[in-house]
């Protein structure tokens, strides 16, 4: 996927509280012909967490949403990128509720996965009747949370089932009777699921989409005696099935999945014909703006080239910047190194958490920490609020292989939330990167160079025929300067990026002789 469209990412609620906020921001002079589409995160859709993830169900949220609003962006010829949550759906759906209400009697009794049942046989049950795997099967888990992936759920017989969560839960008493928020999994055994997959990819045709992104997927096919993560073949098959649903559509299935450079699933969904997102390039734009040297960079646009893999990329994201991807894998007696070593990566999230980042990690069986996943803060604020390197960060974005995408705050160089991560409570270190804009506020950063800097690349690299080409890269440059070329059609674009001194120089030519320069110190 190298196109060249930009897309443009933000919550409905982002700018001006409503969606009619970005919509009327994309309307306006200044982003005329920058973004192509549009990336809305999943409050989009009715949801009580995980800020849109848990999602009750796909009708539109009429609190933050408008039909008009949807209406506007065709108009503006904006398509759309959309979620599809596959693993998993929130305990207050209607499948879920009705399942409380009804018990045995409900006809979603197999859309959710019933922990006892799958474990049946082994594991034992522990005190409230809830089955502990043996250690055989806890010990391949991949684990999300230091606890096991289970809800514990009162029937209307007023017996307790157990149903597999792998994300968020919460069970709170009122009255006696329990209230329950959370994710539960959905059990892709059952073709009521898959029925339901398909009403909701044509639900989100018709609101607009042409990307939709499988979120969770890799977490979808689970056995026990496996890891329960991208299972193999299966995954697979349940991939190609709802592929094949979005392309009954005329859909683009985008699926998400964060694993080790190491693991190679970077190679491995590519060679299947998907595209994937770019989740490297983050953390090396950050180390080659800091070490002044483009090198590990450049390791990874041969990777992609050499391997034609398809990639929409990122600075920052409604998510945090990954670590645990960069880290390589040891298998088998077999270890296949990463993007960075481990001290690289161990610089890096530390020099991020100095500049007032926060963290997201990962557990194993027994609740012990095993790894980073993530550092979470603005792109800017990981760069020291440095101008000179969001601008340099962007540039290199545009003409990294892959279709571009732009978190909203990044654009508007938004610093570290540290309020609203206060504000959330210990889950929260995300909403460092969510702050939302007031139209006032946007109209005050859209006069700042830093962002009129980023639109006019932007703009360039959303128009210019040059950028279907592939990107050239120039082995004579200096070890601290990265050059890069992209040309079709007789057009052609250049960018020389300083990495010491931080000044820039994007020099595009067009098929009739027309030239435009932009530079920067």
């Amino acid at each position: 996927m190298d196109t060249g469209s930009v897309i443009f990412n933000a919550y409905p609620d982002s700018i001006g509280n409503r969606l009619s906020g970005s919509v009327n921001l994309l309307g306006r002079p200044e982003l005329e012909k920058a973004f192509s589409t549009f990336y809305i995160l999943p409050t989009i859709f009715n949801s009580d967490l995980d800020r849109g993830f848990s999602i009750i169900d796909y009708n539109l949220n009429k609190d933050l949403v408008s039909p008009e609003d949807l209406e506007t962006l065709r108009d503006l010829g904006i398509e759309l990128k959309l979620d599809l949550v596959l693993n998993h759906l929130s305990v207050n759906s209607p499948q879920f509720r009705d399942l409380l209400n009804r018990g045995e009697e409900s006809e979603f009794i197999d859309f959710f996965i019933d922990w006892n049942k799958f474990w049946k046989g082994k594991g034992e049950p522990d005190s409230e009747g809830c089955i502990i795997p043996h250690r055989e099967y806890l010990d391949k888990l991949f684990m999300r949370k230091p606890e096991l992936p289970v809800m514990k759920v009162r029937f209307p017989d007023g017996t307790n089932r157990f149903f597999w969560n792998t994300f968020y839960r919460e069970v709170n008493y009122e009255g006696g009777k329990p209230r329950y928020l959370g994710q539960l999994d959905l059990n892709a055994r059952s073709e009521k699921v898959w029925a339901f997959y398909a009403e909701t990819l044509a639900r989100l045709r018709s609101y607009g989409a042409k990307i939709v992104r499988l979120d969770a997927f890799a977490y979808l096919h689970k056995e026990a005696g496996r890891e329960n993560f991208f299972n193999r073949p299966e995954t697979w098959d349940y991939l190609g099935r709802v592929s094949n649903l979005a392309g009954e559509q005329e859909l683009l299935a985008l699926p998400e999945i964060h694993a080790e450079y190491g693991s190679g699933l970077h190679r491995e969904i590519p060679s299947k014909g998907y595209p994937v997102y770019d989740f490297f390039f983050p953390a090396l734009i950050i180390d080659a703006l800091e070490r002044g040297t483009p090198e590990c960079l450049l390791k990874w646009i041969g990777e992609i080239e050499a391997n034609g893999i398809k990639t929409i990329n990122m600075l920052g994201c409604h998510d945090g910047i990954p670590v645990l991807d960069l880290k390589g894998k040891q298998s088998g007696g077999m270890v296949t190194r990463g993007l960075l070593d481990d001290r690289q990566i161990e610089a890096l999230v530390e020099l991020i958490l100095a500049r007032g980042g926060r963290t997201k990690n990962l557990y194993d069986a027994d609740g012990n920490k095993i790894s980073y996943y993530q550092v979470n803060a603005t792109f800017f604020s990981a760069l020291g609020e440095d101008e000179r390197k969001l601008r340099m960060a962007r540039a290199i974005q545009l003409f990294m292989p892959g279709t571009p995408q732009v978190w909203y705050l990044d654009l508007f160089a938004g610093k570290n939330d540290y309020r609203a991560a206060d504000r959330a409570g210990s889950g929260g270190h995300k909403e460092i990167n969510r702050t939302n804009l007031s139209m006032a506020e946007v109209e005050k950063r859209l006069r700042r160079s830093i962002v009129i800097d980023q639109l006019d690349m932007i703009r360039l690299r959303n128009n210019s025929p040059a950028f279907y080409g592939r990107p050239e890269t120039d082995s004579s440059a200096p070890p601290h300067v990265l050059q890069l070329t992209r040309r079709s059609g007789g057009h052609c674009a250049t960018l020389r990026a300083n990495l010491r001194d931080f000044s820039l120089r994007i020099e595009h030519q067009s098929s009739s002789g027309k030239s435009e320069i932009l530079t920067y110190s």
